[in-house]
């Protein structure tokens, strides 16, 4: 398993090498602009082929881009829709030219949309942003604690996108603390077990590429999206324990978005070290 932290690079790309090598990540997540708006910057190609370059000779690879948190493709809104197609794809242009190999992405919310509708602007749109993707780039959607109307709470509709799109770069991500939220329980080894049968049944467990490592305090089906620290939290370290220890998560990406600084980050990357030499992965 190649597992990370959610890195900055406000402060450049070498400096966010730099801590991730410090806690001995063997990958990394990051914002390639401000997740906040919908202002997109020039592509410096040069730049992102000499972070690929230190990040390679770190052996921090395979890594990943976490597309703003404005997209939604599930909206009836043209403005909002438009703006958020030009963000997804500018983020996979950033992965080609970085050599990225996955572009993660919330799906957003159909709102007061019928849902039917909605889940065909997403089809629609997943087509338009994978028209022409770089063979080495995944566009990667991430499932949701599927609060109120969000896309893609339940595996089921993740499934239904996958075969609805067709595309061999469409995969998954699964967030362990959405997963709870929505519903999942994932605190137990049997639990586990039949939540990986079920993805496997809806999804395919080779569609799967990335998970994100968090824990949470909100309680089983709350649908409330609030990440806690590796352990601690609901799922707790027997949850956790089960999780890396199932073969559909050999060999994938972890990602860790727990909250807090430098000292919570060495905390949990130390949590999910004690948990993965406890079952020898």
């Amino acid at each position: 398993m190649r597992i990370g932290f959610h890195v900055r690079v406000g402060g450049g790309y070498d400096a966010a090498v730099a801590y991730a090598t410090k806690h001995g990540c063997s990958s990394l997540q990051f914002f390639s602009g401000n997740p906040k708006t919908y202002r997109i910057g020039a592509i410096d190609a040069p730049a992102l082929a000499k972070f690929a370059a230190a990040r390679t000779a770190a052996g921090v690879t395979p890594v990943a881009i976490h597309t703003s948190y404005l997209i939604n493709l599930a909206t009836d809104d043209p403005k909002i829709a438009n703006g958020s197609l030009r963000l997804l794809k500018n983020d996979l242009a950033v992965a080609a030219a970085g050599d990225v190999a996955y572009v993660n992405t919330h799906l957003g919310s159909y709102g007061k949309r019928d849902r039917k509708e909605g889940f065909a602007a997403v089809v629609a749109a997943l087509e338009d942003a994978l028209e022409g993707i770089a063979p080495q780039v995944s566009l990667v959607m991430e499932n949701s604690a599927g609060a109120g109307a969000l896309c893609g709470g339940t595996m089921e509709e993740l499934g239904a996108l996958v075969r609805a799109v067709g595309h061999p770069n469409l995969r998954v991500c699964i967030d362990t603390a959405h997963t709870w939220a929505a519903g999942y329980a994932i605190d137990t080894p049997d639990g586990v077990a039949a939540f990986f049968d079920h993805v496997e049944r809806e999804i395919g467990l080779e569609r799967i590429v990335m998970f994100h490592f968090n824990d949470t305090e909100i309680e089983l089906g709350g649908h409330r999206d609030r990440h806690w620290h590796i352990g601690e939290g609901r799922i707790g370290i027997a949850g956790f324990r089960a999780i890396v220890a199932h073969p559909g998560v050999q060999g994938k990406v972890a990602i860790l978005e727990t909250p807090g600084e430098e000292g919570d980050d060495a905390r949990n990357i130390a949590a999910l070290r004690t948990v993965l030499e406890g079952v020898g992965a």
